[in-house]
């Protein structure tokens, strides 16, 4: 057996459509700066996951034809909010994100169960565009 600590799974949150006008180029540079985020943490040891990498292929499934239409709203959200009651961790990028926001509100809120400080897993100080969300033990 390994002393080595059991590896964090990392909810990244940040912008999607905020500031995009949903632009497919802007949405897919917005999942690329998570996805670089997701990188950091992967090769930290620790396993990241962005609600977009789950939720857009549901949606392509479902057959949502574009961001905030029916389906989006029922799937987008929820995809993530689920999600984060299996994470650790919360680091939070970029800009101002209403959805970001509600993932970390999500975090602070009590009984959500512990989520480490997820700066120290990234290497980047907290920012107020990378702000961690840590949880507060039961």
């Amino acid at each position: 057996m390994t002393d080595a600590p059991r590896p964090l799974m990392i909810l990244v949150a940040g912008l999607y459509r905020s500031g995009t006008g949903d632009q497919p180029g802007k949405l897919e540079a917005n999942v690329r700066a998570m996805n670089e985020t997701a990188l950091v943490l992967f090769r930290a040891g620790h396993l990241p996951v962005t609600g977009e990498a789950l939720a857009l292929p549901l949606l392509q499934t479902a057959g949502s034809t574009h961001p905030g239409d029916l389906l989006f709203r029922e799937i987008f959200h929820p995809v993530a909010e689920r999600l984060l009651t299996r994470c650790d961790a919360v680091p939070r990028i970029g800009g101002t994100a209403e959805g970001a926001d509600r993932m970390v509100a999500q975090a602070h809120r009590p009984g959500q169960g512990r989520l480490h400080q997820a700066r120290r897993h990234t290497g980047r100080p907290a920012s107020p565009s990378n702000s961690p969300s840590p949880r507060p033990s039961p």
